[in-house]
Formats: structure tokens, C-alpha cells, sequence
């Protein structure tokens, strides 16, 4: 497509006068301009140095696009937080600025330095806090309740930072009437064993999850993402849910398919993972069905195994259904 312009006093310019060039943006668009229709004169992203470049604004259609983009993106912020959802506070719109690219694009980095700004002192305040708790809980400073494993010593912990990250240890704690509630100011949950309990503590001190739950090279590291999977949704604790199935789900392959399908069947806020351990599995099923792991998870996972053969024939109809499709096509 040909480059459009428009040119005001043009003959002035060009002969070096002092008088105003009036330009306009182009969007350059043509065969052969480098990867992805990028220009090589585009006054953004172009390699070509500003005094080698025609006198006129030229904008590849990545940077025009992208710069639609960016402007939407915090359009629609600010329409979510003018309607009470979840859009930045603080933000102004940009709403009588779109149809000017100059002065809608200075707005856009306004705000993204705003974001920024507020990004950092956000870092600097979660810093702050799991410095504060974590040291707290490493030194054991004036703890006031154990928390008992399944197995080895009790780990101390205290009772205000329990209650504020999860409402089942706040109606434990706080309840006398519940059959839960702790005796001499110790509290049991002997579902966890004395490492994956350590790393919940952590995470309900630190708001991180430990290097060595963080890996999932190991089984045993896959256990404790797990147990600390089970044990977020057990006492509500949503956001190591979430951190936990991130993980889990970055490291789904056919070796631990099974075992992942097998615990995010039972939480009930995992479907994500089990959509993608599921995938795996159909993916990989010879190799997964076939495997000495497969017979003992069918002993346990009748359910699991009659939804795993019948996505694996709907699959397979499909697949069916697509070559007589193709055969029809090439008889015609």
C-alpha cells in the first residue's frame, strides 16, 4: 500500500527555511519492510537514525496497532474502576484523548510511570511485611500456639497471623463450640507431615513459597506442592491455591500426569489443572494408560477412569469424524 502525506509549505523545508512544517502520521504497511510489516524510516521502532529519515512522522502498523492496544488496555481500567471492578484506582481516562495519537500516547506514558511508581512502593511494602513476619516466625518472638504435624515436633507459630490468613484457623481459634477448637494452646493437622507443614507456615508468614516447594523436579518436592494444594483449599487459603496449581500446571507431563490429575480432581478450584493434566493424559495416553503407575490409580480413581476413556473415545470419534471429512473432499 502507498505511503500517504501531507505536506504544508513543503518547498520551504526542503530549501532549509526557518517557516513550520505542518506532518501528519503515515502508517507504512508494505511487502518487504522487515519482520512483521515493521518500517525501516518508522520513527519508533526503526533502526534508521532521525536525520537520515524523510521529514514526515511514519509509524510501522506493529507500532500503530500497538499503540491502539495500550490506549484500549487502560480505557477498559478505567471503565472498570469507574464501575466499582477491578481497575486501578487513581487512574484517569483517557476517553477525549483517543482520536489525538500525540496527546492520547503522552497520557499512556503518564499513567505508565504512574503504574510503575506504584508497582515498586508495592514491592517495597510487600518487602517490608515479609521481612517483618518472616523474621518473626524464623526466631519463634513471642509465639503463643504449636502447630502439631502428622509427624516430628510441633512447630510454633501465632495465633494473630493464623486468624488473618485463614477463616477455618480464625473459627479454630476463636470458637469455643467448635469440636477443632485447640486445647492448652496447641493446634494438630496431622494431614501434613512436619516439611510441608513448615512451608505452610511460611507461606501464611511470607505470602512466598519456599525454594524447595517452589521446585518440582523432584516427586517429593511434587508432593509437598501437593499437600500444600489440598491444605489451601481445606482452610481457604486462596492464594497458596493459586500459587500452587501455577506450579503444578507449568510441570504437567506424562510421568506425573496421573498424579496430578489425581489431586486436582480433588480440590474443587482446580479445574484449570485437571483440564490440563487431562490433556496430557489424552495426549500421551499410550504411553500414560500403558505405565505400571496407571493400574493402582485405577484402584483408586474409578471416576477418573471412566472420564479418561470416554474423552479418549470422543477423541477418537473426532479424529474419525475429520478423515471422512477429508476423504469426501478429495472425491468430490
Amino acid at each position: 500500500m502507498p505511503r500517504a502525506k501531507a505536506h504544508g509549505n513543503g518547498d520551504l523545508a526542503a530549501a532549509g527555511a526557518g517557516a513550520a512544517t505542518t506532518t501528519i502520521t503515515t502508517i507504512t504497511n508494505r511487502k518487504g519492510e522487515g519482520s512483521r510489516g515493521r518500517s525501516m524510516d518508522c520513527c519508533i521502532c526503526g533502526p534508521m537514525a532521525a536525520i537520515y529519515r524523510p521529514p514526515r512522522n511514519t509509524i510501522c502498523s506493529p507500532c500503530y496497532e500497538g499503540a491502539k492496544s495500550i490506549i484500549a488496555f487502560l480505557n477498559d481500567d478505567e471503565r472498570a474502576a469507574g464501575d466499582g471492578g477491578g481497575g486501578s484506582d487513581g487512574y484517569r481516562g483517557l476517553f477525549k484523548h483517543t482520536n489525538s495519537s500525540t496527546k492520547g500516547m503522552a497520557e499512556v506514558w503518564e499513567q505508565v510511570k504512574e503504574m510503575r511508581d506504584r508497582e515498586e512502593e508495592a514491592n517495597q511494602r510487600a518487602g517490608f511485611l515479609e521481612q517483618g513476619f518472616g523474621a518473626a516466625w524464623m526466631e519463634g518472638a513471642h509465639t503463643d500456639i504449636a502447630v502439631k504435624p502428622g509427624n516430628g515436633p510441633p512447630i510454633p507459630a501465632h495465633k494473630a497471623i493464623l486468624a488473618a490468613r485463614s477463616e477455618v484457623f480464625r473459627h479454630m481459634l476463636c470458637s469455643d463450640e467448635c469440636k477443632a477448637a485447640p486445647a492448652g494452646d496447641c493446634v494438630s493437622l496431622p494431614e501434613l507431615a512436619h516439611d510441608e507443614l513448615s512451608l505452610l507456615l511460611a507461606f501464611l508468614y511470607t505470602g512466598t513459597l519456599d525454594a524447595a516447594a517452589a521446585a518440582t523436579a523432584t516427586e517429593a518436592s511434587e508432593r509437598r506442592l501437593h499437600a500444600l494444594l489440598v491444605a489451601a483449599d481445606k482452610y481457604d487459603v486462596p492464594f497458596l491455591g493459586r500459587a500452587c496449581e501455577t506450579r503444578l500446571a507449568a510441570a504437567v507431563e506424562p510421568g506425573n500426569a496421573l498424579r496430578t490429575l489425581e489431586v486436582a480432581d480433588r480440590v474443587s478450584s482446580c479445574a484449570a489443572l485437571k483440564e490440563r493434566a487431562m490433556g496430557v493424559v489424552l495426549e500421551h495416553a499410550e504411553q500414560v494408560v500403558f505405565s505400571d503407575e496407571y493400574h493402582d490409580f485405577a484402584v483408586r480413581n474409578a471416576g477418573l477412569c471412566v472420564e479418561i476413556t470416554r474423552a479418549l473415545l470422543a477423541k477418537a470419534a473426532g479424529a474419525k469424524r475429520v478423515c471422512t471429512e477429508k476423504s469426501e473432499d478429495v472425491y468430490r
